[in-house]
This record gives structure tokens, C-alpha cells and sequence, in this order.
């Protein structure tokens, strides 16, 4: 066993609990632009006009190719892999033998015996774990992200367009008719005498694609794209405000990697997994126990992506889990006068409450705070922060079934007891939010419902 793998990292620390909320791993990041204008107008561009979102640099892509690679991603997915061709993507989810998530990635079909796995490394490194202990006929190409890659650009580039405008957008920049490309199906287009695959994509509510073809070919293509742009609004968006329009459109970025069970594959995979993977968790979520941190498909809305018609890792457990009883997941939007209170508290005599550093208000890989009522954990409190389309502070939350209602009162408890040593941890004291429980996507809501009142 490698002293740099997780197992010896663990057994260093004592418990997986401990290990994980003294980690100085940080949040996910976005090593692009932070902003182009300010991140208020960004956000505003993705609801009226386009927003260009450059998503070349954040992301890992894992190439596998090989007669067996989909025999691999079928026994490591949830997902159904009939009828999955050439030409089409989806939302790839892998689970543990326990059924909790590991972790979600968006698989593109790009030829035959060709996929490209895009995401963050935590289903990453355990497709790949599996594929370098099974016996399959494939191969696999890793392309980290350019915060960790060691050297040279990203292999291909990926831009995002996404609002009201993106459509005539690329009608004008390929000059020709857009093609009737159904959800999460791919198109080939001409910009700038550039081949560019697009896949037809929709973030925070909104329509659009994401188009990505070789790097050498990004500059002529976003040079096009701008040039264009300027008919139809166009506003390249920063990775600010880029990192909250999950939070409109209800997708969970980065789920707690359920990797401490007893599973003898799992204690395998510990030793293999070098602790410099693994994320750090943050929030006012204090259980001892590990497994209250994990979440399952059904929790996060992936329950119509779980497929029993193969055989996968995890799936006796999801069955099982299927007839559960099983917490839903929801918007929570803070109360306004409660969150003004613990900014406020930064002017006032100390500790004031853990700072919030907006528009995205997470400080650690996985987020969790306690949701409370009347001081029973009800649930969990995951990604959160500000969004200025809706002049609300909001987070996704899991809450038991009976409590997801909208216009249910909650409580979120913000802040850490007792301190980590994260450094993105000062000292500071507790404060208990109240929130209002809203639906996911909360984006139409919001319009129909919340801004209204």
C-alpha cells in the first residue's frame, strides 16, 4: 500500500470524518476569466440574450476507446446503454455497492468504440480503476484540467451558449438553418471553415449547445462566435457568475464521493486512489458517521437515470433503494433579512458569522449544512449562493419527503462547530437562516411564483 494512497491517509487520520474536514482541498475551480464585465450582469445575459460561457479548462475529459469500452461504462453506469449510438450524450452516474453516489459525468458518444467522459475526477478516477483491474479490450486517454495539468493546452476547447438569442446566434455564425437537434443529441457545424460538434444543451433554464472540436481550432471559433455575438447581445460570462447557474437549474455539482464503505472493492479502490483526489467536505454537517454525508441517485433527481436492465456495481443496493423511502431534493431560498444579519455581523464585534464570499458561498469540495426543524436534522443543505436574476441567496438541498413542499419553513445552520483547520475556515460562531422550500428547477418558479410576492 502507497503511503500516498487514501487507505494510509485514512488510517493516518483515524476516521474518514476527521481526514476529510481538516483537508485543505478547496472548492471546485474555474481557472478562466473570474469576470468580463461583474458577475450580476453575467448572470443576467444567460435569461436576456446569450451568454458565453467558456468551459475549456475546468472540466477532465477521459478518452476511452476499445471493443470493450462501453462493456465498461455499462458495468460501471446506472444508466441504460441501449440504443446509445453515435451522436448522443448523456448524464453519466456511477454508484458504490452500497448504492451511494460517486459521482456524475456527461458521456458523449463520439465514434464507434470512442467515448469521451467529461466531468470532475471523481467518476473519473473510479472508471478508471475499473478499467485498469478488469479485463477489457480498451483503453483510456485522461486530459486533467488546466488547474492540475502539468503542461500544454486542454485537447479540445468547449464553449457554452446558452439564452433566448443563442439559437439565431448560430444560424448566423454557420450560416445556415439550425438543424433539428433533439436534447442531448450532437450536430456538426461550419464556423470559421472550423468542423465544430455541438451538442444540444440547455443550463439554468435556458436553450443553447456546446460546441468543442480540436484546440488548435478555439481561437478562430470564439473570434467568430464574438463577431457575431454583437447582434445578438452576446456576453461572455466569467467564471463567477459561471458557477452559479447550477443553482437555477437544480444539478448538484459535486455530491459528497461515497468511498468509506466496508465493501472489500472499495477498501481495493481506497488503495489505489491517491488521498490528493479526494475532496474535502465543509458546512455545519458534524455526524461522526461518514454514511450520513452520502447521497443516493433517487436523493439528487437521478432516479429516472437508474436503468435495472444491465448489470452494474451497485445495483442489488439501488433496488433495494427503490422501494425506500427516499428524501427529495429542492430548492432552499434564504431568508433575506436573516443572511443581511450575517453579513452585518462582519462590522460588528467578533466572531460574526462564517463569511460568505459571494456569489458562490461554498468553501470546500462538498458542501453540507444541517436543515433543521425545530431542531431535527431534516435534511441536507448542498451548493448555495446568490443569484441576481432572482435577488436570492438559494441552495439544492435533500429534505425528507414530507417536508418538500413549497412554502415549507426550514432552517439552515450556517457555519462550522467545532472550527476545521481548512484555511478557507476562520474563526467565527454558528447562525441558524431560515429558508422557504422551493422547487427545482427553481428558475421558473422564481418568475411565475417567488418574484411576484
Amino acid at each position: 500500500m502507497s503511503p500516498d494512497c487514501l487507505a494510509a491517509a485514512l488510517a493516518r487520520a483515524g476516521s474518514p470524518v476527521e481526514l476529510l474536514r481538516n483537508l485543505s482541498f478547496p472548492p471546485s475551480t474555474f481557472p478562466v476569466q473570474p469576470e468580463f464585465t461583474n458577475w450580476r450582469s453575467e448572470q443576467r445575459s444567460w435569461v436576456e440574450s446569450c451568454a458565453l460561457l467558456d468551459q475549456s479548462h475546468h472540466m477532465t475529459d477521459l478518452f476511452i476507446s476499445g471493443p470493450d469500452a462501453l462493456r465498461l461504462l455499462s458495468d460501471v453506469g446506472v444508466n441504460s446503454f441501449a440504443n446509445f449510438g453515435v451522436g448522443k450524450a448523456k448524464q453519466f452516474v456511477a454508484v458504490n455497492p452500497e448504492g451511494h453516489l460517486i459521482g456524475d459525468a456527461i458521456l458523449f458518444h463520439l465514434e464507434d468504440e470512442l467515448f469521451d467522459l467529461v466531468g470532475h475526477p471523481m467518476v473519473i478516477d473510479w472508471v478508471t480503476f475499473h478499467l485498469a483491474r478488469g479485463d477489457y479490450d480498451a483503453t483510456a486517454e485522461r486530459d486533467d484540467n488546466s488547474a492540475v495539468r502539468r503542461s500544454g493546452p486542454p485537447r479540445l476547447y468547449r464553449y457554452e451558449l446558452q439564452g433566448p438569442t443563442a439559437a439565431a446566434l448560430v444560424e448566423q455564425v454557420t450560416g445556415a438553418p439550425l438543424p433539428d437537434v433533439k436534447f442531448f443529441h450532437m450536430a456538426e457545424f461550419t464556423i470559421a471553415g472550423r468542423r465544430v460538434r455541438a451538442l444540444r444543451h440547455g443550463m439554468a433554464g435556458q436553450p443553447g449547445f456546446e460546441l468543442f472540436g480540436p484546440w488548435e481550432d478555439g481561437d478562430a471559433v470564439l473570434s467568430a462566435l464574438l463577431e457575431a455575438g454583437k447582434a445578438h447581445g452576446l456576453v461572455r460570462v466569467g467564471a463567477k457568475a459561471y458557477s452559479t447557474a447550477n443553482l437555477e437549474s437544480g444539478w448538484v455539482p459535486a455530491p459528497m464521493a461515497a468511498l468509506f464503505s466496508d465493501d472489500p472493492l472499495m477498501k481495493e479502490y481506497r488503495e489505489w486512489l491517491p488521498a490528493a483526489k479526494v475532496g474535502s467536505i465543509g458546512g455545519s454537517m458534524d455526524s461522526a458517521d461518514i454514511r450520513d454525508y452520502c447521497l443516493t441517485p433517487y436523493e439528487v433527481g437521478y432516479g429516472k437515470t437508474v436503468r435495472f436492465d444491465h448489470e452494474f456495481v451497485g445495483r442489488e443496493a439501488l433496488e433495494q433503494l427503490a422501494q425506500a423511502p427516499s428524501r427529495t431534493k429542492v430548492t432552499l431560498v434564504w431568508n433575506a433579512d436573516d443572511v443581511a444579519e450575517a453579513l452585518g455581523s462582519l462590522f460588528l464585534p467578533g466572531p460574526g458569522a462564517k463569511f460568505m464570499d459571494l456569489p458562490k458561498i461554498r468553501y470546500a469540495t462538498h458542501h453540507e449544512d444541517k436543515v433543521l426543524v425545530d431542531g431535527r436534522r431534516v435534511g441536507l443543505s448542498l451548493d448555495c449562493g446568490y443569484l441576481a436574476n432572482e435577488r436570492a441567496l438559494v441552495s439544492l438541498a435533500v429534505v425528507e419527503a414530507e417536508l418538500a413542499e413549497p412554502g415549507t419553513e426550514v432552517t439552515v445552520l450556517w457555519g462550522e462547530h467545532p472550527v476545521s483547520a481548512k484555511p478557507a475556515v476562520e474563526d467565527h460562531r454558528q447562525v441558524e437562516i431560515r429558508a422557504t422550500v422551493a422547487p427545482v428547477p427553481f428558475v421558473d418558479f422564481a418568475r411565475e411564483n417567488y418574484r411576484a410576492r
